[in-house]
């Protein structure tokens, strides 16, 4: 088929028009090839959480079978797990848990299908993003790949919903502050985190509005869970109390301590996850609450000091703040490793993001950790070498692709950009334009392509 744009015809040497023909829009068969990824990877996950493709004997199942499904029947009560330790969520996650029952099958295949249906629509999201004129698939390809390299706990764990809200949200921040922040906000109350990809929102209107919008959503949601339900913030205690998670950064030093014979603790079930308890452990908790805090006063001292936004800073610095906030948590679970996913995805749909090499840092630490956990967990809570060497070689991915991403944002937005001197050429009887694009017009044009 031919066509000819509006401008582009011109007289030919027989009176007719000239006919350009333009070439098919890749988008379309980047489109299908994406949602066929999509399909096969996700039917892979379903296979592997049905047990009928194992990748190992360890049941990751059971803590939506057993955990949430106890959670729920306490919930439809009207009351927060008020004598379960492991409950150590914000009040919103009462909502994620209670969903499945709203389904028509079991709640275990109700629960799957949730995570399918949201998982989809990240993609979908993220997809539509990719799009739109100076953007990239690429971030699509992160979240299509990067899923399935967690093996069956992706779909065992209510954190892929909350990446998609925290998804939905960041890439409306830009465009719609006020319904960013309102997605960051039920979020935050669902797993705290997704306020976090609030820290890079460009000064002035935007940040007003996505903060005012998340600050009122939390307080809206969180005194509404409370005044119907007893006991919304209980969670506080539980968290405060816990200790150093076996497989979290701050474990390693107690691991190899073990491993030399020179540590005489114990690992035991401990507020929902395996810790490690005894010497040294109240020392290394204080540090990682206190690395905790370095690390978010470097992130207000890069927002204070940054000289310039891109369409990609906004991200940019959420997945900073991410990494910052995972590898200085005393708690690093392998459903994390999904938000970080996400949020790389979203960088990767800016082609001009800084954090391309995190983002392969990130995937590579996805796959190593479906070797730590499920694999090798026995060997990893028993500190033996097997285990460790590969839940080191996990930690110090993160805590690199940490340093680098903090690195690179800090250099994307320290330097003013150059000022280009534009020459058009001369036009015999060219018009002086009588209107001039104001600076902050001009600023919100190239923050929206």
């Amino acid at each position: 088929m031919e066509l000819v744009p509006a401008g582009r015809t011109g007289a030919t040497g027989n009176g007719g028009s000239t006919a350009l023909s333009l070439p098919p829009s890749p988008a379309g068969g980047a489109l299908w090839g994406l949602g066929a990824a999509w399909v096969v990877t996700r039917v892979l996950i379903v296979l592997m959480v049905l047990g009928i493709v194992r990748i190992s004997g360890t049941d990751v199942t059971a803590d939506v079978s057993v955990i949430y499904h106890g959670w729920y029947e306490v919930l439809q009560t009207g009351t927060f797990p008020l004598d379960d330790v492991t409950w150590q969520y914000p009040p919103g996650a009462a909502l994620v848990i209670l969903l499945p029952g709203l389904l028509p099958w079991s709640y275990l295949i109700s629960f799957y299908v949730l995570c399918g249906v949201f998982d989809a629509v990240t993609t979908g999201l993220l997809m539509r993003a990719g799009s739109r004129r100076g953007r990239s698939f690429t971030g699509a390809w992160v979240w299509v790949a990067g899923v399935p390299l967690l093996g069956p706990t992706v779909y065992c764990r209510y954190d892929l919903i909350v990446t998609a809200i925290a998804v939905a949200g960041l890439l409306a921040v830009l465009r719609r502050p006020a319904l960013g922040g309102v997605l960051l906000g039920i979020g935050g109350m669902v797993k705290i985190w997704p306020v976090l990809a609030l820290a890079g929102t460009p000064r002035g209107r935007r940040t007003r509005r996505s903060w005012t919008a998340a600050l009122a959503t939390l307080s809206a949601l969180g005194f509404l869970l409370a005044a119907g339900m007893n006991g919304a913030f209980e969670f506080l205690k539980f968290q405060r109390d816990r200790g150093i998670e076996v497989e979290s950064l701050s474990a390693l030093p107690l691991h190899f301590a073990r491993l030399a014979g020179s540590w005489h603790g114990q690992v035991s079930m401990n507020y929902g996850s395996l810790e490690l308890l005894g010497p040294w452990v109240t020392v290394i908790s204080k540090v990682s609450v206190g690395a905790t805090a370095v690390g978010f006063g470097w992130l207000l001292v890069w927002r204070l000091r940054a000289q310039r936004w891109q369409p990609s800073t906004p991200y940019d610095a959420a997945l900073a703040a991410l990494l910052v906030f995972t590898v200085t948590s005393r708690v690093i679970s392998p459903q994390y490793l999904v938000w970080l996913v996400g949020v790389a995805a979203v960088c990767l749909t800016v082609r001009g993001t800084s954090q391309k090499p995190v983002a392969v840092l990130v995937l590579v630490a996805t796959l190593v950790t479906t070797l730590e956990f499920p694999v090798l967990f026995g060997q990893v809570h028993a500190s033996q070498p097997w285990g460790v060497a590969v839940l080191t070689v996990r930690n110090l991915l993160l805590l690199a692709a940490a340093l680098l991403s903090c690195r690179r944002l800090w250099r994307s937005t320290r330097a003013p950009e150059p000022a280009r001197t534009v020459v058009l050429p001369a036009l015999e009887s060219a018009t002086p334009a009588a209107y001039s694009v104001r600076p902050g017009i001009a600023y919100e044009q190239h923050l929206l392509k």
